[in-house]
């Protein structure tokens, strides 16, 4: 190890820049060029088959046989004149990453290029072999993918790709993509109630997303020679060097010479594929980058948030670099998560999340603010699970990340706001540093947008014209998390009308109506709310005293799936029966499982095949050194002093490590998924995880260098 350590550190050294040319200077020039969209569509199809695929984008009909094989005929044409060969349903199963099953356009017995309206429609690959959750058994093979005509088809490594649903034989949504349609139209049909109370030309409203994903990069040899990185996506050992983050120089810091070609061409490529990407920039750990698109529809903003991971480690690779997508990937410096920025916007071009100088259109504004954040305080729990997995709870709680609890942030306007409306019903805030807004029935003038300042530290928080969901981990499937966000805004705002709908039945007049059911609402959900530092011990305190929930691991987290009210509240909106959300909770709960026993098994691996022969090999070295010193009557004592360091951190991993390997049986015979993941999380991650690395760590300082197996951090994390 040590020889291959070396070996890729000499590689590192050797490495040269890879040219990278744009197609040309304007990207307007090649954006979307391997996308077939909507001005494809409308150039290549006649306008009666036209009409009808912009009808199952917009409205959600079906698509008849003949439309559908006119589309693949257009669709193959224009595969064909791109020089590709093959097509593939693209779906989302839940495993976390993307599928595909390549089938061959030519079709050797005819001895032509075929391609039936019939294959781009459906398909079927093997149920059983995916995560399913107890759904299929595995003689129960057959599941089917759908086209999804919402999503916009593109040709990728030289493979028509067909975006697409996943279900099982019986129906059963074995995807992520499938609910986050279905809590699209669940939101839809809440949201346009509410919208119609101010504007009755909303036909629509539909949640756009734009995802900031953050990410590290380290050189592919050095990747390579770490075997936990490999197995498990983050360094279960390292110690952390001398220069970490603590100067803060590395944030919007210029970006290293490699890395930025590497940006640069995954880009390119993104851009190709129709990708709105707009920004990229130096994150907050060294090593750490970010890369942000412009705001899309959600279901397409999800498919091209998985695209792009995809397509940037495919690129890293021609820069000979390794995207870490992991969320904790090393220790002691920030961890990575994905910033989802949500909002509502109806077929009016209106952002129900945007301040308006219109009375209006500002009362609407509070009734969609109140509901999302009524929402949050209703369902904190099931946000919170919505984004566990074993990588995320490496950064949840970490003093870089949002906590664990889940709090909304509104900034100081907004809040004095509807503290003001919660006890008056109106406010007036005097002029000064652009803010003025007078709350009232008959009349409700200009909101400032941007008047509050971002709270990092906040995992929702209100940031002008959309919320942001900050606690959603850098690896994960965004569909999941937005999924349950549309569902819990949509039932708050179904009962909401229903409590409109009571006031004004009461004779109340409808703005006064609604001021009083925002009223309500405000004092009701208060308690989520909290502008100060998330990362705080005194903010874990106050959140025990208000009653929110402060759930730190995935394990715990979960169990909001099982209860009665989760699986009522997804069925009422018609998002997943209780099947579909029993069989969510029990494959989160395996990913779980599966990623702390690999855990588990690489710092075994490591400790035991290389970290403890390298250590007894040094301190044999040692005990020669101090028997040479004691032979010259010369001071041998600090050579004993690093020998009794040395074996009681080598007789602490032994016993540690024995210990782990024992509970790890112990519970691989418990049957209960519940209790086996807990377990996990308390008998084998709490229990051995942090003493099997700290005493890794601190040989790693003991032990001369060159001797050292693991790449080190401080060769990792400063690229150049």
């Amino acid at each position: 190890m040590a020889t291959l350590r070396q070996q890729a550190l000499s590689m590192v050294q050797a490495r040269q820049r890879v040219a990278v040319k744009a197609p040309s200077t304007k990207i307007s020039n090649y954006f979307g060029e391997n996308v077939f969209g909507t001005a494809q569509m409308k150039e290549s199809l006649a306008p009666s088959v036209y009409k009808k695929v912009m009808e199952a984008i917009d409205k959600g009909s079906k698509i008849d046989v003949s439309t559908a094989e006119e589309i693949a005929s257009a669709v193959k044409t224009w595969a064909l004149s791109k020089g590709v060969t093959h097509y593939t349903h693209w779906f989302q199963p839940l495993t976390g990453s993307t599928a595909e099953k390549h089938d061959s356009f030519f079709d050797a017995l005819g001895g032509l290029e075929k391609f039936k309206g019939s294959a781009l429609v459906q398909q079927e690959p093997d149920a059983s072999s995916f995560p399913n959750g107890g759904i299929r058994s595995t003689f129960e093979a057959r599941g089917y993918t759908a086209w999804d005509p919402s999503s916009p088809i593109f040709i990728f490594e030289n493979t028509l790709c067909i975006p697409t649903i996943f279900v099982s034989y019986t129906g059963e949504a074995l995807d992520y993509k499938t609910p986050l349609l279905k809590s699209m139209e669940a939101i839809n049909e809440a949201a346009i109630n509410i919208c119609q109370l101010f504007d009755r030309n909303v036909k629509k409203v539909f949640p756009s997303l734009g995802v900031e994903q953050e990410y590290f990069v380290i050189d592919k040899a050095l990747f390579a020679a770490r075997p936990d990185l490999v197995m498990a996506g983050r360094t279960v050992f390292g110690h952390s060097p001398a220069r970490g983050q603590q100067l803060d120089d590395h944030y919007f810091g210029s970006i290293p010479t490699r890395v930025k070609d590497f940006m640069v061409d995954f880009e390119i490529e993104a851009h190709k594929l129709g990708i709105p990407v707009m920004t990229r920039h130096n994150e907050v750990a060294p090593g750490q980058f970010e890369v942000a698109p412009l705001f899309e529809e959600i279901n397409k903003a999800t498919d091209h948030n998985q695209l792009l991971m995809d397509v940037m480690e495919k690129v890293a690779e021609r820069h000979d670099l390794k995207v870490l997508l992991h969320e904790k990937p090393f220790a002691g410096v920030n961890g990575s998560g994905k910033h989802n920025n949500w909002s509502l916007i109806t077929d009016t071009g209106v952002n129900l999340f945007q301040p308006s100088n219109s009375a209006r259109e500002n009362l609407q504004f509070l009734t969609f603010l109140v509901a999302t954040i009524k929402a949050v305080y209703d369902h904190s729990d099931l946000l919170r699970a919505s984004i566990a997995s074993a990588g995320n709870d490496h950064r949840l709680g970490a003093n870089e990340a949002p906590p664990a609890i889940i709090s909304v942030f509104l900034g100081a306007t907004l809040t004095e706001v509807l503290d003001e409306l919660e006890k008056n019903g109106n406010i007036k805030i005097e002029k000064g540093d652009n803010m003025y807004m007078k709350l009232g029935i008959s009349k409700i003038p200009e909101i400032i947008l941007d008047n509050t300042d971002r709270n990092r530290t906040s995992p929702f928080a209100f940031t002008g014209n959309k919320f942001e969901f900050r606690a959603v981990g850098s690896q994960a499937n965004v569909a999941g998390p937005m999924t349950a966000l549309n569902v819990i805004v949509a039932d708050v705002l179904k009962t909401m009308a229903k409590d409109i709908e009571k006031e004004m039945a009461a004779g109340k007049e409808k703005k006064i109506a609604i001021v009083n059911v925002l009223r309500k609402y405000i004092k009701d959900s208060k308690k989520v709310r909290f502008e100060g530092d998330g990362y705080s011990e005194a903010w874990a305190k106050e959140a025990e005293k208000r009653g929110l929930s402060n759930l730190k691991s995935t394990p715990q987290a979960l169990d909001v799936y099982n209860t009665k009210a989760t699986k009522e509240l997804f069925e009422r909106h018609n998002v997943m029966n209780h099947i579909e959300v029993h069989a969510r909770h029990e494959i989160m709960l395996e990913n779980f499982i599966k990623k702390v026993q690999i855990e588990g098994r690489v710092m075994g691996d490591l400790a035991l095949n290389h970290i403890i022969p390298t250590a007894i090999l040094y301190q044999n070295k040692m005990i020669q050194n101090a028997n040479g010193l004691k032979g010259l009557g010369l001071d041998h004592t600090a050579a004993v002093e690093t020998i009794k360091e040395v074996s009681k951190h080598i007789e602490a991993l032994k016993s540690n490590i024995t210990a782990m390997i024992e509970a790890r049986k112990k519970l691989n015979k418990e049957e209960d998924i519940v209790k086996m993941a807990k377990g996990y999380q308390t008998d084998v991650k709490e229990a051995y995880f942090d003493k099997i690395r700290y005493a890794v760590d601190k040989l790693e300082l003991l032990v001369d260098d060159e001797s050292w197996p693991l790449v080190k951090y401080r060769e990792m994390l400063f690229l150049r």
